[in-house]
Formats: C-alpha cells, structure tokens, sequence
C-alpha cells in the first residue's frame, strides 16, 4: 500500500500565494467573478463562468494534479450562509 503524500503546505495556500504572485494582475479586473482552476505544480488553469465547466476541463486536461478552485477578484471561491437583513418578528 502507498502512503498518501504529505504536503509541505496546504494546496490552497499554495494556490492563493501563486493567484497573487502570477495570475491577479493578468486578470483582475477584466475576469473578475470567473472560477479559476489552477494546477498548483504547474500553474496552468482553467477559467471559466460556470464553475463545473472549469473543473471538468482541468481535470480532463491536468489528470489528478492537486488543483485549487479560486474565483478571480474574491477572497474565496464560494460562499457559505448569508449577510442579508435580519427578519423582524
């Protein structure tokens, strides 16, 4: 049996540190809002609208590379829970 391989560092932190070192001034603004893709031992991506459209390509084009799906112009790709108004009773 193989051991898993153990990561110097995590694979998104690698990925956000690559974003802004390589591809946010390539991107932002003009891409902001689209999901990236990327392939954190090469840096080649995918880049998209539709976030399964980018992830469907990068895994078909990049195998089982160790990805990272970010969005171009946010801190984080998605969104948990919500920031709306309280409801009054």
């Amino acid at each position: 049996m193989v051991a898993p391989r153990k990561e110097e560092r995590p694979v998104m932190e690698m990925a956000k540190e690559f974003y802004v070192r390589h591809l946010r001034s390539k991107l932002e603004p003009r891409e902001n809002g689209k999901f990236l893709v990327l392939n954190v031992d090469t840096g080649e991506y995918e880049l998209d609208a539709d976030d399964v459209s980018a992830t469907e390509r990068a895994t078909s084009r990049f195998g089982n590379a160790r990805l990272a799906i970010l969005r171009v112009g946010h801190e984080a790709a998605y969104r948990l829970g919500g920031a709306g108004k309280a409801k009054s009773a």
